[in-house]
């Protein structure tokens, strides 16, 4: 069995807010190499697909990912949690993709390695959260799809998942291939790499394909979406010392002024 999970570098959304920022040019956050992380839903579906492989005898986990060379780390990151294997794509003119245009290119990728019977990637990415790209591998893959699953099983040419829906949970069961999003839960909590694994994972091979190497559709890896402008609001924030000696005098001026303002 063959289990791909797509991968995704973003923005550490634990960044501290002052220093977040956009460029007005490019739309895109301002970012250095130490803000930059895996995507924790796609840590999610990492974990989750190496807990797969090493309950199915001879299974195998590639690791994929649509990225420059920083995002090679994500890779080196999967390589510690014990993949098999390691994959990048990418073409200097991918710069600005929507998700349309990520899943056509993942699919295609996809196909390049002989496919796969499971594929899975996060439920939706910390920095854009359209969550399409999983759907649209599945359309392109010609392929079932199981969105916002926490828990997947394997049997025979088939997978059971279960998903996330209003008021609870419920069981799904579709024949294999399919591709499946993966939502947190306390069942697919990341792993902590052993320091072994990752001194490892440094000297590994990472894979990569260039559009050449892939049957695209160049039209259809053009940015169907343009986004016209990114920006941070600003807020006014003011701030009101109020008068006391101690606790009891300080509750007693925020009560009146909190009634004041008619918040209570």
């Amino acid at each position: 069995m063959h289990i791909v999970v797509c991968l995704k570098q973003v923005l550490d959304p634990e960044i501290t807010p002052k220093y977040f920022k956009i460029d007005p040019d490019t739309n895109r956050p301002e970012n250095s190499d130490t803000d930059l992380v895996l995507d924790s839903f796609a840590e999610n579906a990492l974990e989750l697909a190496i807990q797969l492989r090493d309950k199915v005898p001879g299974a195998t986990v590639t690791a994929l990912c649509l990225g420059d060379e920083e995002s090679e780390e994500v890779l080196r990151r999967a390589l510690a949690f014990t993949a098999n294997a390691a994959v990048r794509v990418w073409d200097e003119e991918w710069e600005n993709l929507d998700g349309q245009a990520v899943g056509h290119i993942l699919a295609q990728t996809i196909k390049s390695l002989g496919g796969a019977q499971l594929v899975l990637t996060g439920y939706q990415a910390s920095d854009i959260e359209e969550g399409l790209v999983g759907p649209v591998m599945a359309e392109e893959l010609g392929i079932p799809c199981v969105t916002l699953v926490s828990e997947l099983e394997v049997e025979e040419n088939s997978a059971k998942a279960t998903v996330e829906v209003e008021g609870g949970y419920a069981v799904v069961s579709v024949p294999s291939p399919a591709v499946f999003t993966i939502i947190s839960s306390e069942t697919n909590v990341p792993r902590l790499p052993k320091v072994k694994d990752i001194r490892l994972a440094r000297s590994k091979p990472i894979v990569l394909l260039e559009s050449e190497d892939l049957n695209l559709d160049h039209e259809r890896c053009q940015p169907g979406v343009k986004l016209e402008r990114a920006y941070v609001l600003n807020k006014e924030v003011a701030c009101e010392v109020l008068p006391g000696n101690d606790g009891a005098e300080l509750a007693s001026e925020l009560a009146d002024r909190l009634f004041a303002l008619k918040i209570i």
